[in-house]
């Protein structure tokens, strides 16, 4: 009672007492605030499907350099082995943004329509390799009739077998076509299971590794332009094509920086994939990382679905979708309008 009596009594001792109360209640309200702006950053945090392979440089450097939270985007990575399990996880709404080559976004075209391809990032004529045993008797495409071949159904690697065997006069159905996945191929091939094996790097270099002298990469002529794309479901290019244009914009920053320092971009990949420098030397020319939307990638898609009915990948009857409705250019316009070249 005393006390109270004190303060009422004594003008300085209220304002010093209601001075700190009021500091009190700012530092809670400071508080609460922070912990609102951690929610709604949270919350807001884009999740990108991320195929592990040397393709997707451009978000690995994106990442070590910060392009994303530079453009003013909070991007989480999923790494997953190919683009079918990237893009199923984008069907699954695991994530609203994922990375694949055309071929599942032309597989599911034919039950769904709820995605597009926003951007093309990536191009390569040799990513995808036939790498053969030699003691199986293969040193040419020649000898591949009535082998057992390994690849994974429904890729870009099943399309890359069926079109080198047409242009080299071999029926496809004449081999042994041995469903596996990416990480099987080379242990398949080490053990004898397989012949010969159609696959994408890096498991190419780990299966020529593996089969040490016993491995050959067979030549291809370039039948083949692998597109390495950034898929979107259509309710996030609606909802948030904001941090779209953002993503975009820090992928042709990271496209700058591979051109500019090759030197560092290789280093960020030789840590991503865990891989040595001869991994890096016997690849890096493979690639060519450049945004882009153009006539190519309708093209293909629509090759490709030819094939898929022609061939019985689809249910029968099945009829060629437009591909045009599968691509979707008003983001990267926004971003970076000189790489759209695609007409109507």
């Amino acid at each position: 009672m005393s006390t109270l009596l004190f303060h009422r009594s004594n003008p300085v001792a209220l304002a010093l007492s209601a001075h700190a109360h009021l500091r009190c209640v700012w530092r809670l309200l400071c508080t609460l605030a922070a912990a609102l702006a951690a929610f709604a950053c949270a919350a807001q945090e884009l999740s990108i499907a991320v195929s592990r392979t040397s393709l997707s440089l451009p978000f690995y450097v994106a990442e070590s350099q910060r392009f994303f939270a530079d453009e003013g985007v909070a991007v989480k990575t999923l790494e997953c082995i190919g683009g079918q399990r990237c893009i199923k996880l984008m069907f699954e709404g695991e994530v609203p943004l994922a990375t694949a080559s055309e071929m599942p976004v032309m597989f599911n075209s034919f039950s769904r329509a709820d995605y597009a391809i926003v951007a093309t990032f990536v191009t390569s004529v040799r990513d995808v390799k036939l790498v053969a045993r030699k003691s199986a008797g293969i040193a040419t495409a020649a000898d591949l009739d009535g082998k057992r071949i390994g690849t994974v159904k429904g890729t870009s690697a099943h399309y890359f077998l069926d079109s080198y065997l047409l242009f080299n006069g071999i029926d496809p159905k004449k081999l042994n076509l041995v469903s596996l996945a990416p990480e099987q191929i080379a242990p398949a091939l080490k053990e004898g299971k397989i012949d010969a094996a159609a696959i994408w790097e890096p498991f190419a270099q780990k299966a020529v590794r593996g089969l040490a002298g016993d491995g050959v990469v067979l030549p291809s002529a370039r039948i083949y332009t692998e597109s390495f794309n950034l898929v979107a479901s259509r309710k996030f290019m609606a909802d948030r094509e904001a941090d779209l244009i953002k993503v975009l914009r820090a992928l042709e920053r990271a496209q700058r920086f591979i051109r500019e320092q090759p030197a560092q971009a290789q280093a960020i990949l030789k840590d991503k994939l865990q891989e040595d420098q001869a991994f890096i030397d016997a690849t890096w020319g493979d690639f060519d990382y450049r945004l882009s939307l153009d006539q190519s990638l309708v093209s293909t898609l629509e090759g490709q679905a030819r094939w898929a009915v022609r061939e019985g990948h689809v249910p029968p009857g099945s009829r060629t979708p437009n591909y045009l409705q599968f691509v979707d250019r008003e983001a990267l316009r926004k971003a970076a309008p000189g790489a759209v070249t695609l007409v109507k």
